[in-house]
């Protein structure tokens, strides 16, 4: 992918830091290239979103998730699993590795819940603006002309 230089950017905006910054780190891979465990991102509606995970072989207290400072962690490490003397596995296509996937939140997105269905996780986001922080109309009062004060006068000769 070729790089593109936001630097001028960086002159002429303000408070947009952290969104250059993002789009600047998009275009280098993620954690090397990680693509364990794939997932999707939805938008269930206009407010929230869904993130689904396949985490086959995991189970609720195998996996962690964290918020914090508009990142979402989550975290998987599978126990140990004892091994019958008897069986001797001979391909193991289920992957059962540790894994730590993050994802940027925008600003007012939280984590509502998450649950563990059929080797998928599911994780239920929302997006809760303020009130103060939504557009609002205003109103435009229609000025009068009767009501003119006039502050100096000179009398006409």
């Amino acid at each position: 992918m070729r790089h593109v230089d936001f630097s001028p950017l960086y002159r002429s905006t303000v408070g947009f830091d952290r969104l250059l910054t993002m789009l600047d780190s998009m275009g280098q891979l993620d954690n090397g290239g990680q693509t364990y465990p794939p997932y999707n991102i939805e938008r269930t509606d206009a407010d929230n979103y869904r993130i689904s995970m396949a985490v086959a072989g995991f189970s609720e207290d195998d996996i962690s998730l964290e918020a914090h400072r508009n990142v979402l962690t989550i975290k998987g490490e599978k126990a140990e699993e004892r091994q019958d003397e008897n069986t001797e596995i001979l391909y193991r296509g289920i992957a059962s590795r540790t894994f730590e996937r993050r994802f940027q939140l925008a600003d007012h997105v939280e984590v509502k819940g998450a649950t563990l269905k059929d080797g998928l996780l599911h994780i239920d986001l929302v997006r809760n603006v303020p009130e103060e922080m939504k557009p609002r109309r205003i109103q435009i009062a229609r000025a009068t002309t009767d009501n003119t004060k006039q502050i100096e006068s000179k009398k006409a000769a």
